[in-house]
């Protein structure tokens, strides 16, 4: 009875760890079931926490090729340019743009912390959108006007 308690422990402490170690690795399918408006947001998570979950997503968007660019501005550029402003304690923003000159775009450090954020995620979950619904794209494929 002993061992099969003790088993039965080890057990589910090995399906808690896992769970724990999957679910801090940011990936396609956690992105996926991440709600844009709680993970993004500043006042409920502050703005390091926003910031490291921008960058962790942003990292696995760009390794497949789908990071966004918005008025010409990387975001990988906003995430570094949002990292700075928080070091200084800048209130704006003024990121570079994808050829290294200031960008004419200038964002409140909260906003532009949320908007590299959501960018980071909203990429890896239109990605997996496209998958299904790609077919509705094209013309005449069997879809009445």
């Amino acid at each position: 009875m002993k061992k099969l308690l003790n088993l039965s422990l080890a057990t589910a402490a090995m399906f808690l760890l896992t769970a724990c170690v999957s679910s801090s690795s940011p990936s396609m399918e956690t992105a996926l079931k991440e709600d844009l408006n709680t993970v993004c947001s500043v006042e409920k998570s502050g703005i390091e926490n926003v910031i490291a979950t921008a960058k962790a997503y942003n990292e696995v968007a760009k390794a497949k090729g789908l990071e966004f660019r918005r008025l010409e501005v990387d975001n990988s550029n906003l995430i570094t340019s949002v990292e700075e402003a928080i070091k200084t304690g800048a209130k704006e923003v003024n990121p570079k743009t994808f050829k290294g000159k200031p960008s004419k775009t200038k964002l409140p450090t909260d906003y532009a912390a949320q908007r590299a954020c959501r960018f980071a995620i909203s990429a890896l979950q239109q990605a997996d959108a496209s998958k299904k619904t790609w077919r509705l794209a094209i013309p005449g494929d069997g879809y009445k006007y």
